[in-house]
């Protein structure tokens, strides 16, 4: 299978399994205990159909949209994700560059493997930083002064991971940051051979945006799970919440809203944006698809903030379909990550490409020339 051979989302996927070793793959694309909420949050698409209009005129179509105050060429965000050098060696850097060739959107991680500053200097595309609150104050106030020296556009602070989800795939797999070559994975390492060279040969394996604080970022293996329950703060609450924002003094968002209840305390904090988000199904499994939460929360808070979609998009119909229920934007992690994982930046160019395309495609058959045509008059339950 080639890169040329991948038209859809579900394609890329597909060949990313077959050029990683299966622990890397498998932190991926697996999630939580039964891996309900992961399927859920692709299918709640599918309860929805599009109710098309025609004969209107759609020679000329604009897909842009303003989100949190920049221009984005498409309704789409690309989610900010930890670790990407370990499913390609070029990490953060394939995916800002690709983003910034199609205009979007793009975030990096507090697990990120490229640094803050480099990052800024790479891209002028609009760029988010993903917060995860640490115990250690000290870093947090360093991650975020660093954002602001880079002029990064937004902060996104992830409010659903205090604890680790029970990623049982990881478990089986015994799967670590920097990746271990354990004896009952080496198989896979030593069948992905250029994985496993371009891992071992290129730049060291480091977190930079922590390694000025906390061992776990200079290259000492250990798992997402022991890390998230050991380094990050549970007691992060709503005044946690509001003082960062303070902090921050920029555009802010919450990364992690799912209940009616806490998109209004967003509003109250005074935050720009939320993320309707379950993490990918990675935390909470049994929970609600965001698509499920979306209108119910936009006809709560609906115009007073920013309502991002975030999760389960595999298709440019899905973006329609969260537009159309009332969001300002969707976005996704895994629809680049399979992309990343597969062929790096023209992984990522082809899925962005192949999107952008049944974006267009989709609008021109639903009768819109502006993603501000799409409402509930157009999306019909089954």
């Amino acid at each position: 299978m080639r890169l040329s051979d991948c038209h859809n989302v579900q394609d890329l996927r597909l060949l990313a399994k077959s050029r990683l070793p299966w622990p890397v793959f498998d932190y991926i694309d697996g999630a939580a205990d039964d891996e309900l909420t992961k399927r859920r949050n692709t299918a709640a698409f599918s309860d929805y159909d599009l109710v098309p209009n025609v004969l209107a005129g759609v020679a000329q179509i604009d897909t842009s949209c303003t989100i949190m105050g920049r221009r984005s060429a498409l309704p789409l965000m690309l989610s900010p994700t930890a670790l990407q050098r370990v499913f390609h060696w070029q990490g953060e850097r394939a995916v800002a560059q690709a983003a910034e060739k199609f205009g979007l959107w793009f975030g990096i991680s507090s697990l990120a493997t490229v640094s803050i500053e480099e990052i800024a200097g790479l891209v002028s595309t609009p760029k988010l930083f993903q917060l995860y609150v640490h115990k250690d104050a000290g870093l947090n106030s360093s991650m975020i002064e660093r954002c602001q020296a880079a002029g990064f556009d937004a902060l996104a602070l992830t409010v659903d991971t205090i604890v680790s989800g029970k990623r049982e795939r990881c478990q089986r797999s015994g799967f670590t940051t920097p990746p271990r070559f354990t004896p009952a994975a080496l198989w896979s390492y030593a069948t992905r051979p250029r994985w496993t060279a371009d891992y071992v040969l290129r730049e060291r394996f480091r977190l930079p945006n922590l390694d000025s604080h906390v061992q776990e970022g200079t290259g000492k293996a250990v798992s997402i799970a022991e890390y998230f329950n050991t380094m990050l703060d549970t007691a992060m609450d709503w005044d946690t919440a509001a003082r960062i924002r303070q902090d921050w003094g920029g555009t802010f968002c919450l990364k992690g809203v799912m209940s009616v209840g806490d998109a209004r305390r967003a509003v109250e904090i005074g935050a720009d944006a939320i993320m309707i988000s379950n993490h990918g199904g990675r935390q909470l499994d049994g929970s609600r698809a965001p698509f499920d939460q979306l209108a119910e929360i936009v006809d709560a808070v609906g115009g007073q903030i920013e309502i991002i979609c975030d999760g389960g998009v595999r298709r440019g119909t899905h973006v329609l379909k969260a537009l159309a229920q009332g969001a300002t934007a969707a976005s996704g992690g895994r629809l680049y990550l399979y992309a990343l994982a597969a062929a790096g930046q023209p992984g990522v160019e082809r899925a962005l490409g192949l999107l952008q395309d049944e974006i267009e495609r989709g609008m021109r058959l639903m009768g819109v020339t502006s993603i501000d045509q799409l409402d509930r008059s157009m999306l019909r339950t089954r």
